[in-house]
């Protein structure tokens, strides 16, 4: 995947609670965490068509990801980033994914601690 190659959709501080952390006082109770998503996509088909189909329906992969966050009880905060990648890959016309994942308050002296991935559809 070329960055040029793929048009983009932003979704921006999208915030959940979970559970997160290795610590016991981390498993306790829900955290919150908040997601920046770069979905990659041809986008030139809905430019011209105007047509919900011919695009990412960027509603329903919130929906999933916050039903997905929301339930979860990772470790690491990499496992439930792939597993956000994994949600929108699944997504008819996503190429591929940029997933930040910032976990707030979990280093002291520091506002958040945050993780980066990108996944492909194809190159995985």
């Amino acid at each position: 995947m070329n960055d040029l190659s793929c048009d983009k959709i932003h979704i921006r501080e999208l915030r959940a609670r979970c559970i997160v952390g290795i610590f016991p006082e981390e498993r306790e109770k829900a955290q919150e965490v908040e997601l920046n998503i770069t979905l990659y996509a041809d986008l030139r088909r809905p430019c011209r068509s105007d047509n919900i189909e011919d695009t990412v329906d960027y509603k329903c992969v919130k929906t999933r990801i916050l039903e997905l966050v929301e339930n979860s009880s990772f470790f690491l905060v990499e496992r439930l980033a792939q597993a956000v990648a994994d949600i929108c890959l699944d997504t008819p016309h996503v190429e591929a994914v940029t997933v930040i994942l910032d976990k707030p308050g979990a280093l002291r002296f520091a506002r958040s601690v945050a993780v980066e991935i990108t996944r492909t559809k194809y190159h995985e």
